[in-house]
């Protein structure tokens, strides 16, 4: 194994357990130590990968929407020029992939976001890894036929991350919908923009 990809190893290493501590304990609890610990690493090692808490922040961002890109798996969307049942189906799936088996990432995901309100260099970096995204939704609904294809992802988006906040860590956290659930709710929606 080469040196480029021990460090890089290291530094998922370091990436995922910060998101696991985020997901556990909060913004509070992620520090280089609980990293180092918790990874079961020698002292130091988190901050030879991420020397400040920005460093390990942006870390964590990137992991994550490299996660995320695996849960949402866009690139494996059926056809939208199959219809927007196909979109449904597919976003529906990870949708749920994200209330069930990532759960945690989808916590992290939350931690994340409110520290990025409150740190503008993390807001930039957060934003511009949720941007990819958004642009291939976008690419997915114009390919459907979506007349307003920006207005729609947002609508998406602001319904998809309604749904995850409301049973990840709102008032429905003990009640999470079944896939059938989430599918018909974003048929429901993908329906009314169709009318747009």
């Amino acid at each position: 194994m080469s040196v480029r990809t021990t460090s890089a190893a290291r530094a998922d290493l370091v990436a995922d357990t910060a998101l696991a501590l985020l997901a556990e304990r909060g913004m509070r609890g992620l520090t280089h130590r609980a990293v180092d610990e918790a990874a079961g690493l020698p002292q130091g090692s988190t901050s030879n990968v991420a020397r400040t808490r920005q460093a390990l922040l942006e870390l964590a961002v990137r992991r994550l929407a490299e996660r995320e890109a695996r849960v949402l798996a866009l690139e494996e969307m059926p056809d939208p020029r199959g219809g927007l049942d196909a979109l449904a189906e597919g976003l529906a799936l990870a949708t749920h992939r994200s209330l069930t088996r990532n759960r945690e990432l989808t916590l992290a995901r939350y931690e994340l976001a409110l520290e990025a309100t409150r740190r503008p260099e993390l807001r930039t970096y957060f934003d511009a890894t949720g941007r990819r995204f958004r642009d291939q939704l976008g690419a997915l609904l114009t390919a459907a036929g979506s007349p307003a294809p920006a207005r729609h992802v947002l609508s998406l988006v602001a319904r998809a991350d309604g749904l995850l906040f409301s049973c990840v860590a709102g008032s429905f956290s003990s009640e999470v919908p079944s896939l059938e659930e989430v599918r018909a709710g974003l048929r429901e929606l993908l329906a009314g923009m169709s009318g747009s």
